[in-house]
C-alpha cells in the first residue's frame, strides 16, 4: 500500500507539490445511483414535477460542481478541466438513476476527485429536486471505477 500524500514528514496536512510532474491527459470515471419510490422517478421520467427538467439540472449542477471542487475539498488542487460529462440512466425495475460522470483534463494531477464531486452534486441535485414527495431517498455504489493518466497508469474497479 502507497503511503499518504496529504501529510509532510512531520505528520501535518499539506498540499502535495506536483510542480515537478508530467503533463499528462488524465481521465476519471465515478458512478453513483440514487434509489427513490416508483411515483418519484414517474414524475422525473414523464418531466411532469413542477420544478422541472430533474436531470437535466442535476446534469448542469454536477458540471458546474466539478469546476469548483478545489473549493470544496481543502486540498485539491485547482484544475482548469478539459471536459466533463454527465450521463444517467434510469432502472425503472428497480426505481433508481445511475449517474456516471467522466471528467478529463492535461495537467500534472489526476482529476478523480472532480468526477466523484461531479457525481455526488448530480445525485444530490436530483434529491434536492424531489424531496417534496420523496424524503426516503438513498445515494448508494458512489465511487470511482476508472483513472489514466500519470505516472501510475491506468487503473480500474
Amino acid at each position: 500500500m502507497s503511503e499518504l500524500t496529504h501529510f509532510n514528514t512531520r505528520g501535518e496536512a499539506h498540499m502535495v507539490d506536483v510542480g515537478n510532474k508530467d503533463t499528462t491527459h488524465r481521465v476519471a470515471i465515478a458512478t453513483g445511483t440514487i434509489h427513490m419510490q416508483a411515483e418519484t422517478l414517474t414524475l422525473i421520467q414523464q418531466g411532469s414535477h413542477k420544478k422541472g427538467d430533474v436531470l437535466g439540472i442535476a446534469r448542469t449542477a454536477g458540471i458546474m460542481a466539478s469546476k469548483r471542487t478545489a473549493d470544496l475539498i481543502p486540498l485539491c488542487h485547482p484544475l482548469p478541466l478539459t471536459h466533463v460529462e454527465v450521463n444517467f440512466d434510469i432502472d425503472a425495475e428497480a426505481h433508481c438513476i445511475h449517474c456516471q460522470a467522466k471528467t478529463e483534463t492535461r495537467g500534472q494531477t489526476g482529476v478523480e476527485m472532480e468526477a466523484l464531486t461531479t457525481v455526488q452534486i448530480a445525485l444530490l441535485t436530483i434529491y434536492d429536486m424531489c424531496k417534496a414527495v420523496d424524503r426516503g431517498m438513498e445515494m448508494t455504489d458512489i465511487g470511482l471505477i476508472h483513472k489514466s493518466g500519470g505516472k501510475s497508469g491506468v487503473w480500474n474497479k
